[in-house]
């Protein structure tokens, strides 16, 4: 289904926008406030309706609601003075004052668009030690394992820009298997006895439960050590690796004042604590540059998928960690993607990463973020260098 209204073309079932014939990028909660404006032209829809209809009704700051209004305007060519397309009715809400074509279902010039992914179902298996895993399948292409940070909700993260623009990506062009991991999300809640093998093991129980034969990693943060491990143990099912802000070693190892982990302090003190200056503590060190609506969302969907004990316990074992007798036994074609001034884990582990892997590359981002936030500028060139690499050595060997 299609809109169309001054020179912009707004297709629902793609989910894309195009000006003037040429494809404007959005983020997702940009494109649902256009979406919603678009479907009630002329009628002034209130704040309550675009909490609901972008944000799920959660609460939302003022600050998020302008940023977003902004960006739609933005987005159709319209701006806050002019106001010709979207119109700000005072103290009511936003009206479409643009002439809005009728529908079609019909795609223009006969091109084939991409479809929406549906946030898919959770599924369950069991790891090597009995323990319940959660996991999500979705996508069609080349098989792609995503083993992400400790605290990522599989349920959640849909409802979190940020994530859900990286897995629809993905899911363009490959199966993409998710998982939570022990401790947190909705898979078992015990950590006792984790190990970064054991985590290595439980990513391979998740490739298995989604029918997987070989397949590519794609991991982030602190992912990328079991998926290390992953590969060094089992040459055999790893056709190649995305690493994003990956490293070696864990705080303690590499002597980075191991003494006076702030970042876990900030945990013990804040993690179960809302409104209180924890969050915005840990983003700007995760994410000083922002944006910081972007940070808040994944950071808000972390807490509520991980008590703080389960953190704690992580940041342990996450501190002492080390793969670096791991990195010569990797096989496969690996791309290691790291922001240039990233404090909490610096660059430099990135580079130890790479020279310690016989076929490593480093592609190295201008930011201080740990990880690509939307609306950073960065999430798009990001998407485009992981999915090129994984397109080029992900494929069937056969």
């Amino acid at each position: 289904m299609h809109y169309r209204f001054t020179d912009c073309l707004l297709d629902i079932d793609a989910l894309t926008l195009t000006r003037s014939g040429q494809p404007v990028a959005v983020e997702p909660q940009v494109f649902d406030l256009i979406r919603l404006l678009v479907e009630n032209p002329g009628r002034v829809v209130t704040r309550d309706e675009i909490v609901a209809a972008v944000w799920g009704g959660r609460i939302v700051s003022e600050s998020a609601i302008s940023a977003r209004i902004a960006a739609a305007r933005k987005a159709v060519g319209d701006d806050g003075k002019a106001q010709k397309v979207i119109r700000t009715v005072a103290r009511r809400g936003l009206q479409m004052v643009a002439e809005i074509a009728y529908p079609t279902d019909a795609a223009p010039n006969g091109t084939s668009q991409p479809k929406p992914v549906t946030p898919p179902r959770v599924r369950y298996t069991s790891n090597p030690r009995g323990q319940m895993l959660a996991y999500t399948l979705f996508g069609t292409g080349p098989p792609v394992l995503n083993v992400s940070f400790f605290a990522r909700s599989i349920e959640r993260e849909w409802h979190v820009g940020t994530r859900r623009t990286i897995l629809e990506s993905l899911a363009q062009d490959h199966e993409v298997a998710c998982y939570d991991e022990i401790g947190s999300g909705l898979s078992d809640p015990d950590m006792t006895g984790v190990t970064y093998p054991g985590k290595a093991e439980d990513a391979l129980a998740a490739a298995d439960a989604a029918g997987f034969g070989s397949f590519s990693i794609f991991a982030e943060s602190g992912g990328a050590l079991p998926a290390i491990i992953l590969a060094a143990t089992h040459p055999d099912r790893v056709r190649c690796i995305v690493i994003s802000g990956g490293y070696a070693e864990g705080h303690a190892r590499r002597g980075d004042d191991s003494d006076t982990d702030y970042i876990r302090a900030l945990i013990s003190a804040g993690w179960d604590r809302p409104g209180s200056p924890f969050t915005r503590t840990y983003l700007t060190a995760y994410c000083p540059d922002g944006p910081y609506e972007a940070a808040n969302e994944v950071a808000e969907m972390m807490r509520a998928a991980a008590k703080r004990d389960n953190m704690l316990h992580q940041r342990d074992l996450q501190n002492n960690a080390s793969v670096v007798d791991y990195l010569g036994s990797v096989q496969c074609p690996v791309l290691l993607i790291h922001g240039r001034r990233d404090s909490v884990h610096p660059l430099s582990g990135a580079q130890r990463l790479a020279s310690g892997i016989p076929r490593a590359e480093l592609h190295v981002l201008d930011s201080a973020n740990h990880l690509p936030l939307e609306g950073s500028g960065l999430l798009a060139p990001y998407l485009d260098t992981t999915k090129g690499f994984l397109a080029e050595h992900g494929r069937d060997p056969d």
